[in-house]
């Protein structure tokens, strides 16, 4: 009779507990990372005698949750490239927009300009034209300075949201280290800690979007945690800590730094992931690259459309002057230097700049230049004196200071450059339209010879605006003012004073051509049509590259990037899903499942009991029978 109640009790708990679990599924059928837990039953060991084995029922024997390891490692690994992908598409896009747009974008105020200087130059002489043309040069600047300001923006926001996801991270390995605690603790005193199971892998999926994860279990149930390129983030109950710190040269530069126990080092960008890795990535793959693209377009339009001014002549009969002004290439000094070396750059060769950053070194004798983002050396010349600059990558640099051996200076060459452009002509008369020089022949000349028209080639020339007269005194040779002897070839270019001519047929002794300042030709455009030009010259990349194409190559590279981007966005975007429908199959709660075994066990309880009851029915009729 005891066989049977211990035999029925034993269902009767191992029932009521499958009904615990059932109810605790049904419960949590909504809760993010839970998952299904089921338990395993296991008939008691029997007993018996005279050669009979009689079971002594049932017993749960654990609870165990229906969980997949390598399920789990594929949605952490594609929610970690989801998140990167996500975080680089929306700011890209951004960029992309910015840039391509026709009222936020550079094409159409520098196609405005342009057109407003062909304006110009068909009625140089017309005041309200070249007011017109200082109206749109202020614009032109405004629209380089507010497309710069607005990728700065972006940096701000970059800046701002390294800070946030930093702080995710270390609160969610805080979280993960606390949660590791609890699991040891029940873990060495024998429990299944499936819901704190559960609450761990969820945490480590909300950091699997903010960086890239690697975990390895320990014999006492604890997670460690791996980031990046294998930083040890969350070491059983300790979490170690990231942080964002100033860059080397720039302390409004937010870097993200590993608190490790032997120091502060710098996070591994390459591999990194997530939020945190999309939004490193995005700044150094698009936002630097398009400020430096910016600042170089704006460099190339000031220097070559200065030169080309320089080379012209006003209303005024000056030479002309900057029609618009960038500042040199900024110098920034590391803070990990211990001598006190500086450093000066101009830009000294447009068709070299390239706008990028580069790293000037000192190693105890003499300097070298590299490019800072692919480590790139380049040639450099030069002492570095005033007299005789270091010049590499389009910069002439004057060093100065004690510089002691392993300090470094950044040059930017052109991040900087956009933010301060600025328009620096205000008088319509100052705008040079016209040549400088004009060449002519003598009316008394006698033979068949003929001169173009003058060229400037050296605007800085002292004596540019000097008269000079070309004199033949044989067929063969010629004075200029009267002295000299030079030789004559049909067709070769003849340079006096920064002016240039050609003069092509034979002359006669005694035939003269002259040079000589072109005042007073307000109806003269030469100059202007050589502005106007400007745009569709090859300048940058060695002359083979004008400013219009460097922009266009921008956006299109820019377009082409973003394009990339979100179609890996959405391929991601698949697996991601794919993933989740897998862990879902293998660990969601079914309530449709749920519900019936929950009649199932209900039944069997209600059987279990139904036993009880015909033990005390048996136990009642043999006590009735022992009284008589």
């Amino acid at each position: 009779m005891a066989n049977i109640l211990n035999t029925s009790l034993s269902g009767l708990i191992a029932f009521q507990r499958a009904l615990d679990v059932t109810s605790h599924n049904i419960a949590n059928a909504n809760t993010p990372g839970y998952s299904r837990q089921v338990a395993s039953f296991a008939s008691r060991v029997g007993n018996g005698g005279g050669g009979l084995q009689i079971g002594s029922g049932t017993q749960i024997t654990t609870i165990e949750r229906l969980y997949d390891a390598m399920q789990n490692e594929q949605l952490r690994t594609s929610t970690t490239g989801f998140a990167r992908f996500d975080t680089l598409n929306d700011l890209s896009s951004r960029i992309d927009t910015l840039l391509a747009d026709a009222d936020t974008g550079l094409n159409s105020s520098l196609q405005s300009y342009s057109n407003s200087m062909q304006d110009l130059a068909n009625d140089p002489s017309s005041i309200p034209t070249r007011q017109a043309l200082i109206g749109e040069a202020e614009g032109l600047a405004s629209r380089f300075r507010a497309m710069d300001g607005r990728l700065g923006d972006i940096e701000a926001e970059v800046n701002q949201r390294l800070a946030l996801a930093v702080d995710d991270i270390n609160q969610l390995a805080t979280s993960i280290a606390e949660v590791n605690n609890k699991i040891a603790l029940q873990t060495n005193s024998g429990s299944q800690p499936n819901d704190l199971l559960d609450e761990r892998d969820r945490l480590v999926l909300q950091l699997s979007e903010q960086v890239s994860v690697t975990t390895t279990l320990q014999n006492d149930g604890s997670m460690s945690v791996f980031i990046g390129s294998g930083q040890t983030l969350v070491l059983g109950g300790t979490a170690r800590q990231l942080g964002v710190a100033g860059s080397e040269f720039d302390l409004t530069r937010a870097n993200v730094v590993y608190q490790g126990l032997s120091g502060t080092t710098p996070l591994d960008n390459s591999s990194t992931g997530g939020v945190l890795g999309g939004l490193l990535e995005f700044r150094s793959r698009i936002l630097d690259p398009a400020r430096q693209s910016l600042g170089q377009t704006a460099v190339a339009f000031t220097e070559s459309l200065n030169s080309q001014h320089a080379a012209g002549m006003d209303l005024r009969g000056n030479l002309g002057g900057d029609l618009f002004s960038v500042a040199p290439p900024t110098v920034l000094v590391s803070g990990n230097n211990t001598g006190t070396g500086t450093a000066t750059a101009t830009i000294s060769d447009v068709g070299s700049l390239t706008g990028a950053d580069y790293i000037l070194e000192f190693d105890g004798a003499a300097y070298s230049l590299s490019h800072a983002g692919t480590g790139e050396v380049i040639p450099l010349g030069g002492t570095g004196t005033a007299l005789d600059p270091l010049t590499g990558a389009g910069m002439s640099i004057v060093v100065g200071g004690a510089a002691a051996a392993g300090d470094r200076l950044l040059l930017r060459s052109g991040l900087d450059a956009a933010a301060s452009m600025q328009n620096v002509t205000t008088d319509p008369q100052a705008i040079a339209l016209a040549a400088p020089t004009r060449s002519s022949a003598s009316l008394a000349n006698i033979g068949n010879a003929n001169v173009s028209p003058a060229t400037v080639i050296d605007s800085s020339d002292a004596a540019l605006l000097s008269s000079a007269v070309i004199e033949f005194t044989s067929a063969t040779t010629y004075s200029i003012n009267g002295a000299g002897s030079f030789a004559y070839t049909d067709g070769d270019p003849i340079v006096i004073n920064g002016s240039s001519v050609t003069i092509t047929g034979t002359p006669s002794i005694g035939d003269q051509f002259s040079i000589e300042a072109n005042y007073g030709a307000s109806g003269d455009n030469s100059n202007g049509l050589l502005m106007a030009d400007l745009q569709t010259v090859g300048i940058l990349g060695g002359g083979s590259i004008s400013i219009t194409d460097n922009y266009g190559r921008l956006v299109s590279d820019i377009g082409a990037t973003t394009h990339q981007i979100k179609a890996g966005r959405d391929a991601q975007g698949v697996v991601l899903t794919n993933a989740r429908d897998a862990v879902l199959t293998t660990s969601g709660v079914n309530v449709d499942e749920e519900a019936a075994n929950l009649i199932r066990f209900q039944q069997a309880y209600q059987a279990a009991a139904q036993v009880i009851s015909v033990a005390s029915s048996l136990f009642d009729t043999l006590l009735n029978a022992t009284r008589r």
